[in-house]
């Protein structure tokens, strides 16, 4: 195979799969593909799909369809949530080249060189479809070596079993499978000692680290992380209240790397939803953790995601939901409409709702989190108080970054101080920013 063939990777959706876009660019790397950016002319095009909301598959066909476009002669290969759950819908497009899921990632370099070798030699391939069934599935053993960041990814778990009503995720990412802790601490090492300021341990349930390799939970790793002495920061990706027991939080205050800043994946605020969702706590649940975890850890913030508009939600339990992120004072929230998705229990419920009133009810939801978050962000202007921040991209003399409790700061700058952990001193604050002084 030449070494000049360009490859240009595109990630749609969540953490989880930008960690394994940037793995599989490395594998494309080390067998002598050039990375080149995706809206370039590429000889091949990977696209990691998503598949958690019905638009999430639709921008994953549109951009397959721009990547033939930009190219027609190119292999286009598609990975990821939506072929693993769907592979006919993507076969079914014109011009694509190759089709896997979330198993066997790391084999697309080696299925790209036998198809681009193919191709010298004149044979035209019909698409090939390696879509792995995930039963059995292991945990697939990649890592990341590099990063341009600050801030890197290390994937620690994969799949779930928490069968919740609205999501396709079980479907496409199989049961719960951890990476091995010795391999976790051995890639966060490397990348501390690559200049890595904070290192964000990711999976699609890692609430459920660790079920599948004994006694080794969640906490534990990140108490071996804290003796190991490996990482300046560690954040946590997404969890779900029922882990945040008093056990967990009075051995997770110890934890000094940890960055005081919590992503919670609470759904909704009323308790008849939740039950409805399969969701494992309730509302009271969720604030004795909160409450727990702001006594015991100084500073900490929370973000959450929130669904608006879930089948049989009356305007009581919509309520019931702005009532509890009123009290909870998340810092950020993603709020999204519910999207049926096929083969889950909750797209079959009595009670669907209008597009109109899903709509509405995000954007209330949406709005009310803009005034919570300018609420904290006043505070901690008024508050005067040194906080510390990675400083990340530069744009002509301002720069941006994130504290520990993941505030998004602005400063002014007249040198580049981009992956340095600095101090800063808040000033003011406007649209959803809080502009800082660098000390």
């Amino acid at each position: 195979m030449r070494e000049s063939y360009r490859v240009g990777l595109y990630t749609l959706g969540c953490k989880v799969a930008q960690y394994e876009t940037e793995a599989v660019c490395e594998a494309f790397e080390k067998m002598g593909f050039i990375r080149t950016d995706f809206e370039d002319v590429c000889d091949v095009y990977v696209i990691n799909t998503c598949t958690v909301t019905a638009e999430s598959n639709r921008k994953c066909r549109q951009m397959i369809r721009r990547a033939i476009k930009r190219n027609p002669d190119a292999l286009v290969m598609v990975m990821g949530c939506y072929s693993q759950t769907t592979p006919k819908d993507i076969l079914k497009i014109e011009g694509v080249s190759y089709v896997s899921g979330t198993a066997d990632k790391l084999l697309l370099p080696k299925r790209a060189a036998e198809l681009l070798e193919k191709r010298g030699k004149g044979e035209k391939a019909l698409p090939v479809c390696e879509v792995s069934p995930l039963e059995n599935a292991v945990f697939e053993d990649m890592r990341i070596e590099k990063t341009e960041r600050t801030r890197a990814y290390v994937k620690i778990e994969d799949g779930c079993d928490c069968r919740c009503t609205y999501c396709a995720i079980p479907n496409a990412r199989g049961p719960v499978r951890s990476k091995p802790m010795p391999d976790i601490l051995e890639e966060i090492k490397a990348l501390s000692e690559k200049g890595t300021k904070e290192i964000v341990l990711t999976g699609i349930e890692i609430a459920s680290y660790g079920k599948d390799l004994g006694k080794v939970r969640l906490i534990d790793l990140l108490e071996e992380i804290e003796r190991a002495g490996i990482a300046e920061r560690i954040r946590l990706g997404s969890i779900t209240p029922e882990i945040l027991t008093e056990d967990f939080i009075l051995r997770l205050k110890n934890i000094s790397c940890l960055a005081p800043h919590l992503h919670i994946s609470m759904q909704s605020g009323s308790d008849t939803i939740l039950r409805a969702m399969k969701r494992r706590y309730n509302v009271k649940m969720a604030e004795r953790s909160l409450s727990l975890l702001r006594t015991h850890i100084p500073d900490i913030m929370f973000t959450c995601d929130m669904i608006a508009g879930f089948p049989g939600e009356t305007e009581e339990n919509h309520n019931e939901t702005a009532s509890f992120m009123k009290r909870a004072e998340f810092l950020n929230a993603h709020v999204f409409t519910y999207s049926k998705r096929d083969n889950t229990p909750a797209a079959y419920y009595d009670g669907q709702l209008e597009e109109s009133v899903k709509h509405e009810r995000c954007l209330a939801l949406t709005a009310l989190q803009k005034e919570i978050t300018d609420g904290i962000l006043k505070r901690l202007t008024e508050e005067k108080k040194e906080m510390s921040a990675i400083l990340e991209t530069l744009d002509g003399n301002m720069i941006t970054g994130h504290t520990a409790s993941f505030v998004e700061i602005k400063a002014e700058c007249t040198e580049d101080l981009r992956g340095q952990m600095r101090p800063v001193l808040p000033i003011s604050h406007e649209n959803g920013v809080l502009f800082c002084k660098i000390l």
